[in-house]
């Protein structure tokens, strides 16, 4: 007797095979039931997925197979990024689609996470299409911005080539680009080159500062260029051509000097009693080098001197401002074991190319902190000048500089010169202010309009001077940078 007998069927791909009728079991329920929920999920998901189902559209349905290329910019490049990306766009046989995307804002991801079948990303799962997010980044100086991506997508038709372009703006700067490999590749060089081409801080006087401001702020800001004459800058003669041939001449001689195989990169260090015009001065050679990109750090921003310099060697010629380079003589890096900041900006100054025509300015009040360290590193700084205090023909200048539209009505107009040796330009500066304070207050009621020069007397100058020379002025006289009170000329009994 064999197994039909007994009523036993052979089942599953036996039972096919041997070309009976299938007829499912339970398990077999169990497992279609799954899938089909599975897919159902999929379905459902990609239907709450636009940006997939953009992507599928325009890439088409192997998308998620297609290489994603990423490059990524400093904060402080996000205008320049997006200026390079909207030039690359605008080229000839370009025709591109935008899509902004929303919840963005606390979802990590990219153009890889979309191409996730079903989404499985939680982060792409909060994503939608909806209006574009834009930030008005700082472009120019006097307010200038422009209107930058905080994250959107870019259906780019490359000459019959499709691409993805995905544009964000979170703490660094991302762009990624969907298509082939090496055109993915190229187009982000292309961008980048476009961004250094077309990039808003070059020529201009830009300051790193440790304020972000708004949501997609920038830490430089832009600064107007100084413009202050040569004869307002009061110095010995000698020790202001020294300055100037260092760090103008050079600039001004660059293309000669390079034919001959001499550097360009320099470093000076003006140095001095506060108050001694090193501001002033530097406020001087900025405004006698139009066109040359300047970038400032000081303050909370010294840590940021690796930016400073990238930013001056991609925008070459440059200067590096470093003020009050002693605050950093002895502060480290942000990191456990790194060194101080000193030798940072001396391993940047050092890591410059012989033809990088970048020139550094640095300033300190305390010259002694930094001697052992930029002897140790000959060569970063090539040139020390020194401020000095202003003898008595200066001080005349200075007074003539900063009288503005007084009228200095005195009778002996040598007194206030012999009673301010040792004291600084800060000094004579407020003595004036004082003095004029002085004018104003004894003025007559119907004498005064704002239009009417005020008139400086003896007396007032006099009583401006006992002020400040007064013992108990004397953390005043420091905080401008007077000597201390028995270096001073006392007053004429």
């Amino acid at each position: 007797m064999d197994d039909g007998e007994f009523g036993v069927r052979p089942a599953g791909a036996a039972a096919a095979a041997a070309g009976e009728p299938v007829r499912p079991e339970l398990a077999d329920v169990v497992r279609l039931g799954r899938r089909l929920v599975r897919l159902v999920v999929a379905a459902a998901r990609a239907e709450d997925q636009p940006l997939q189902r953009l992507l599928s559209g325009h890439l088409g349905p192997g998308w998620a197979s297609v290489p994603v290329v990423t490059g990524t910019w400093a904060p402080h490049d996000h205008v320049n990024v997006q200026i390079g990306l909207d030039a690359w766009l605008a080229a000839p046989g370009r025709r591109h689609e935008l899509v902004g995307v929303t919840g963005f804002r606390h979802a990590p991801f990219g153009l890889g996470d979309l191409a996730q079948p079903g989404g499985l990303n939680p982060h792409v799962r909060v994503l939608g299409v909806g209006g574009v997010a834009v930030a008005a980044v700082p472009a120019g100086p006097g307010g200038q911005t422009r209107s930058c991506l905080q994250c959107g997508l870019y259906l780019v038709d490359d000459r019959g080539t499709p691409l993805a372009v995905l544009l964000r703006e979170q703490g660094e700067v991302t762009l990624e680009v969907a298509g082939g490999q090496d055109r993915a590749e190229a187009v982000l060089e292309e961008v980048r080159r476009l961004a250094i081409e077309h990039n808003v801080y070059r020529g201009q006087v830009v300051s790193f500062g440790a304020e972000v401001f708004g949501p997609s702020g920038s830490p430089l800001s832009f600064l107007a260029r100084p413009r202050v004459d040569r004869s307002d800058v009061v110095l010995p003669q000698d020790l202001l051509d020294g300055i100037e041939q260092q760090v103008l001449g050079v600039a001004r001689h660059a293309g000669r000097l390079r034919g001959t195989g001499q550097h360009l990169k320099r470093g000076v260090l003006l140095h001095g009693a506060p108050g001694t015009g090193k501001t002033h001065t530097l406020r001087y050679l900025l405004g006698e080098m139009p066109g040359v990109t300047a970038v400032v750090i000081s303050g909370g921003a010294l840590h940021l001197i690796r930016e400073a310099c990238s930013v001056a060697r991609t925008l070459q010629p440059a200067v590096v401002v470093v003020e009050d380079v002693d605050l950093i003589a002895e502060q480290r890096m942000p990191h456990r074991g790194q060194h101080p900041l000193l030798f940072q900006l001396l391993n940047e100054m050092d890591g410059l190319g012989e033809d990088a025509d970048v020139a550094f300015l640095l300033t300190t009040n305390r010259a002694d902190m930094l001697e052992a360290a930029l002897a140790a590193r000959p060569g970063r700084v090539d040139h020390a000048a020194e401020l000095p205090l202003p003898d008595a023909d200066a001080r005349r200048k200075l007074i003539r500089l900063y009288q503005g539209s007084l009228v200095l009505d005195l009778a002996d107009p040598e007194m206030v010169i012999s009673r301010t040796e040792g004291v600084t330009a800060s000094f004579l500066k407020e003595l004036l202010r004082r003095a004029a304070l002085y004018a104003a207050q004894d003025e007559d009621p119907g004498d005064a309009a704002a239009d009417r020069p005020l008139r400086v007397t003896d007396a007032h100058l006099s009583a401006a001077l006992d002020r400040l020379l007064d013992t108990r002025s004397q953390l005043t006289r420091a905080l401008l940078g007077a000597r201390p009170p028995q270096d001073i000329t006392p007053a004429a009994p």
